[in-house]
């Protein structure tokens, strides 16, 4: 079966997260060679996915980050080209990346969120900040609704810096998520079909887990084991499994989520972040850590992932 199915690994793109795509995108395929499949890599700046039909591709691996690869656009492109491919389908892709409706659903389901609104660039006004900030407590993220690799967020605690974070945050996207400050640490869940792998616990002196401490610093620090009880990790791995549900996301993918020290109880001290459904794939990514804990080599990973592209097709 591997020799005989050809894979394109879709990479690229042109997204903010472009140059992670394309790291993401030669690690996966040098993955999949290793587990014997025949590969393709195909830059979708570049290249017209009309050759894909061309080139009798069985199955596209995405590894398209943010807008383009996300966002259900180019799962809609292979749906209607007839090819099978990993991951989430159109709505689960959508909605997962929109930070607001995600969260809108959460919200109707009861599953924890930080307390949060939503700005229109259009509607926006500069009075706007103070109120705010008094709704949201005082102190803010703010966050582009439809951008990933924590790309154009900003903290705020004053009106001034609440202004400049949205119109910085504007460039981005024309709506913006502003959430209550989480004062807490940050953790990720990776997903694998139905199974939650091991918590990562992420540690960084910056203000948040922001672009650089993921991908330039070398300071921040990944504890897999989290330091979590069993008990307490199950918990936090349920949650990510439902909040992953919630939005349609399949497959494979990752819940970011942090931890309120304020709340008393452990259960009530979780609040959902966002569901990444083509997160990265670099070697020294999160899902591949992750996954290297729980007994998947790179490799290995990849070709699971493949397997269960392979199964949501044969169910379609």
């Amino acid at each position: 079966m591997k020799k005989q199915l050809n894979i394109a690994v879709l990479y690229g793109g042109d997204s903010a997260e472009r140059e992670v795509s394309l790291r993401s995108g030669q690690a996966i395929a040098n993955g999949l060679s290793a587990a014997g499949f025949k590969v393709m890599l195909v830059d979708t700046q570049q290249q017209d996915l009309l050759n894909l039909t061309v080139a009798n591709v069985d199955l596209a691996f995405i590894a398209l980050h943010g807008r383009g690869g996300e966002d259900g656009c180019i799962q809609g492109a292979l749906e209607y080209l007839g090819i099978p491919y990993t991951g989430s389908g159109v709505l689960g892709s959508a909605l997962s990346m929109d930070k607001i409706r995600s969260k809108q659903v959460w919200q109707a389901l009861n599953l924890p969120t930080a307390p949060f609104l939503s700005v229109n660039k259009r509607d926006y006004k500069l009075a706007d900040a103070s109120i705010i900030l008094a709704e949201l407590g005082g102190k803010v993220m703010v966050k582009p609704a439809n951008e990933g690799s924590s790309i154009g967020m900003a903290m705020a605690e004053t009106p001034e810096q609440l202004h400049q974070a949205l119109q910085t945050a504007f460039v981005y996207d024309e709506s913006i998520l502003i959430e209550a400050w989480i004062e807490g640490p940050e953790y990720t869940i990776a997903i694998l079909g139905e199974q939650a792998l091991p918590v990562i616990h992420m540690e960084t002196p910056h203000e948040f887990y922001d672009y650089s401490a993921k991908y330039q610093a070398s300071t921040t620090q990944y504890h897999c084991p989290c330091h979590l009880t069993a008990e307490q990790e199950k918990h936090v791995q349920q949650l990510a499994l439902q909040a992953f549900r919630a939005t349609g996301a399949q497959g494979w993918g990752r819940v970011d989520l942090m931890r309120d020290l304020s709340a008393e109880k452990f259960e009530q001290q979780w609040r959902l972040l966002e569901v990444n459904t083509v997160p990265g794939m670099t070697e020294t990514s999160l899902v591949p850590k992750a996954a290297n804990v729980a007994g998947y080599s790179f490799s290995e990973l990849a070709h699971e992932i493949v397997k269960l592209a392979l199964i949501k097709a044969e169910a379609k």
